[in-house]
């Protein structure tokens, strides 16, 4: 790995530290908030790809782990990730390999659809999946209710899917950092 990678996964891992200055809106019924952070995740697959976008979320999490008041409100330690969002926070390392991973093989060819297709299945299906796993697993929350419960997010994954999708359509375009 070069120092230029190193340089992008820190960068990746800053700009999703920076989203968590946008405020957190709570949703009641399952205790997890709607937030801007995850736009790293997407922002950091779709702009480095699966296996340093996955590193700057790792190293966010491993940042967040360590005390750093990193996560929105100012939140940070071993306590916040293990508490009811801890499931979403790492599921963010693994969207950002999912959004990277299918990014990479339309690289030639990206085009809006299948920024969007990333999006959706990365950060929705794979981010989601695991949150609502941790929190059934491990706070007991009852499926379905949790399942239903995240249909409040989908408003909000729309807006940042729409403006993470311009964002990486534009550095594609301008400054790619995926080489093929």
């Amino acid at each position: 790995m070069s120092a230029r990678d190193l340089v992008f996964i820190a960068l990746m891992a800053a700009v999703t530290a920076a989203l968590g200055f946008f405020p957190a809106i709570q949703v009641p019924v399952i205790n997890v908030p709607i937030v801007g952070q995850n736009m790293g995740a997407m922002i950091a697959g779709g702009l480095l790809g699966a296996k340093r976008g996955a590193l700057s979320q790792a190293l966010f999490v491993l940042l967040v782990a360590v005390g750093l008041p990193l996560l929105t409100g100012g939140r940070g330690g071993l306590g916040e990730l293990m508490g009811n969002t801890g499931g979403y926070i790492f599921g963010w390392i693994v969207a950002a390999w999912a959004v990277g991973w299918i990014v990479e093989r339309f690289w030639t060819q990206l085009n809006t659809l299948h920024v969007i297709i990333a999006l959706i299945l990365g950060s929705v299906v794979v981010d989601y999946a695991l949150g609502i796993a941790w929190l059934v697993i491990g706070y007991d929350a009852p499926l379905l209710a949790t399942i239903g419960a995240h249909a409040a997010f989908l408003p909000g994954a729309a807006v940042k899917i729409a403006l993470t999708t311009a964002i990486i359509l534009a550095m594609k375009r301008y400054y790619p950092l995926i080489r093929t």
